[in-house]
């Protein structure tokens, strides 16, 4: 008997059926194919291709249903379960069998592992006993077949799927295929493999695009400091005289809010460097 792999495609040759199932025989091992899955009737000694696999019963099975994942091949397949002891399981089509992306090939950091619904991009390995796993894809491996980030292209959304974490940052995967960066800096929050993201591109390096996942400045003031910002914009020399040193009679007065909200606007107006005070003005030094 030759040895096979399961987890890819072979041909095999029908022996035997019944009113449900086709019985295909693949050097020396027999798989049962579904027959609603084809077109035509087979017969006896009728030559058949399909993916082969042992299911969660430890039935042989081959399916006409070709998945994407397979020995060699990549493909996306959605997270169904976790488990902290184990791995997690994903669906990559198949009716009758997940596949197990073992913890160790998972992050140290459980943070940083998927979650049920997220999307992996993963092959299929099989080990001694011939069981099938998923491997992840590897960075360097993906790195050599995405597209060529254009240079100098900034501030075009993107979405993609989070495929590694590293200590200098994550990488995604977009759906587009290209392979951007995103440093810790412009990340929000703990990013976990698989994890689907929303980001702009702020530019390009070595041939990536480098990623942000925060909003640009102007979203993240509030409402009170774009009023403080436009009335700025119109003042004679883009300075007024009010400061947080300001009193709140001469704030409501003039700006019809609080001393604390004119505070809390000022400040992020100072953090995200629209403005600076000094000789009891605040000035403009930022429009766009």
């Amino acid at each position: 008997m030759v040895d096979i792999n399961y987890g890819t495609v072979y041909e095999g040759t029908v022996i035997d059926q019944n009113d449900d199932s086709y019985f295909v025989q693949v050097a020396g091992l027999t798989f049962e194919l579904k027959k609603d899955e084809l077109k035509k009737d087979l017969h006896k000694e009728d030559k058949v291709s399909g993916f082969i696999y042992e299911n969660k019963n430890h039935k042989n099975i081959m399916t006409a249903k070709i998945p994407d994942v397979q020995i060699g091949m990549y493909g996306k397949g959605a997270v169904v379960d976790v488990r902290r002891d184990l791995g997690v399981f994903v669906d990559i089509g198949l009716p009758d069998k997940d596949i197990v992306v073992s913890l160790d090939d998972l992050p140290l950091d459980k943070y940083e592992w998927p979650k049920k619904d997220d999307i992996l991009i993963l092959k299929i390995i099989n080990d001694n006993k011939n069981r099938m796993w998923g491997k992840l894809a590897d960075i360097d491996l993906v790195d050599q077949l995405v597209r060529t980030a254009p240079e100098n292209d900034k501030n075009r959304f993107v979405e993609g799927q989070i495929i590694a974490n590293r200590a200098s940052g994550s990488f995604v995967l977009t759906d587009d295929f290209y392979l951007g960066f995103i440093h810790p800096s412009e990340a929000i929050g703990t990013l976990r493999i698989g994890q689907r993201i929303k980001g702009r591109t702020v530019g390009t390096s070595h041939y990536r695009y480098n990623v942000s996942m925060k909003p640009f400045a102007y979203e993240e003031i509030s409402d009170d400091a774009q009023m403080i910002l436009a009335v700025l914009k119109r003042a004679n020399d883009k300075k007024i005289p009010y400061t947080d040193k300001s009193t709140p009679e001469e704030i409501m007065d003039y700006f019809g809010i609080s001393k604390s909200s004119f505070k809390r606007a000022i400040g992020n107006l100072l953090k995200n460097r629209y403005i600076k005070q000094e000789d009891g003005y605040t000035i403009l030094i930022k429009e766009d």
